[in-house]
């Protein structure tokens, strides 16, 4: 099979590139700046942009299948930034497949599109939602997956993706502790999913073989996670313990941290060009619960996570060992 991976300049699709070829599939990369992945050939990266329907046909072209993973994120940028990237640049996918009769076609959202601010406690993928002002990633990503779900694609939504070279959760857990500014919302004992990014490619490559037309996928969004639900307290000390950091965060109360994000969030894209330290989803995210259903994937994809937590952690330590 004959597979085009976009956005595969991050940690989740480049491994997901990686793993499509370890098991005998060919790879077309399309990616906006020059990139060198292990076990990838050198043609198969094409330099271009999501956004450039001329670009996203001629490297659809000739191919089966399609993981759609291109996205801008964070809270950095305008609604025009976020829109031409995530709804556009995914309007541009979904037309290349029709164009071109790809029927397997897989895009990769996030459960923030469903995000309510309360706690989700064994929740499946519930209906994403529009009409969230200021909150641009997660309004971008939820018109980009009700448009895909019309198209009778399959939206996988990893939840708290996380491994070795992970600049996102890892990356700012350990710079903070290190620098003793690591602060934790709440008691730190709200109970949330996340997920190894071995677990997440693997949920990437079972959807894109179980997603066909009349499948039981199709059309349908699920949310991919360890379920191993742990607190917010024992996720952070673990990825700590595994940098060899030390763990003493200062505790902040979900009013405070939800009033200074909203703050941060007013001010911070003024001022820097970085991503902000708090925001009110952020502060969300650590001081409730979020943890998911993993059945409907396990029935209609056949997945399950085959790397625990605790595995998990073990690799991270090596990995930073050997860094």
């Amino acid at each position: 099979m004959k597979v085009f991976v976009t956005g595969a300049g991050s940690l989740l699709m480049g491994q997901v590139a990686q793993a499509l070829v370890a098991r005998g599939d060919e790879v077309v990369c399309l990616q906006r700046r020059p990139l060198d992945l292990p076990a990838v050939p050198a043609e198969a990266m094409v330099q271009g942009d999501v956004r450039d329907m001329a670009a996203v046909m001629a490297a659809a072209r000739g191919c089966d299948a399609i993981i759609h993973g291109a996205a801008r994120v964070g809270v950095v940028g305008s609604w025009d930034d976020f829109r031409s990237v995530n709804v556009d640049g995914t309007a541009n996918v979904v037309h290349a497949a029709q164009a071109l009769g790809i029927e397997r076609v897989v895009h990769v959202s996030t459960p923030s599109v469903a995000h309510s601010g309360h706690s989700l406690v064994g929740e499946g993928a519930t209906p994403a939602v529009t009409g969230r002002s200021g909150a641009f990633y997660a309004e971008s990503k939820a018109i980009a997956e009700i448009a895909s779900l019309d198209a009778g694609i399959v939206a996988i939504r990893p939840h708290l993706v996380w491994g070795p070279g992970d600049t996102q959760l890892v990356g700012r857990i350990v710079e903070r502790a290190r620098a003793g500014r690591l602060a934790m919302v709440g008691s730190g004992n709200a109970l949330i999913d996340s997920t190894y990014v071995d677990n997440a490619v693997s949920a990437l490559l079972a959807a894109v073989d179980a997603i066909r037309p009349g499948a039981a996928c199709a059309g349908q969004a699920y949310v991919i996670a360890n379920g191993e639900p742990r607190t917010v307290r024992e996720l952070m000390e673990g990825i700590c313990r595994a940098a060899g950091v030390p763990f003493e965060p200062r505790r902040v109360p979900m009013g405070v941290a939800k009033g200074l994000g909203a703050v941060v969030e007013a001010v911070w894209p003024h001022v820097r060009d970085d991503e902000p330290p708090i925001t009110r989803f952020v502060a969300e995210q650590l001081g409730t619960a979020h943890w998911f259903d993993p059945r409907p994937a396990q029935r209609d994809l056949g997945w399950t996570p085959h790397v625990t937590l605790d595995e998990g952690f073990e690799r991270l330590a090596a990995w930073f060992a050997r860094t």
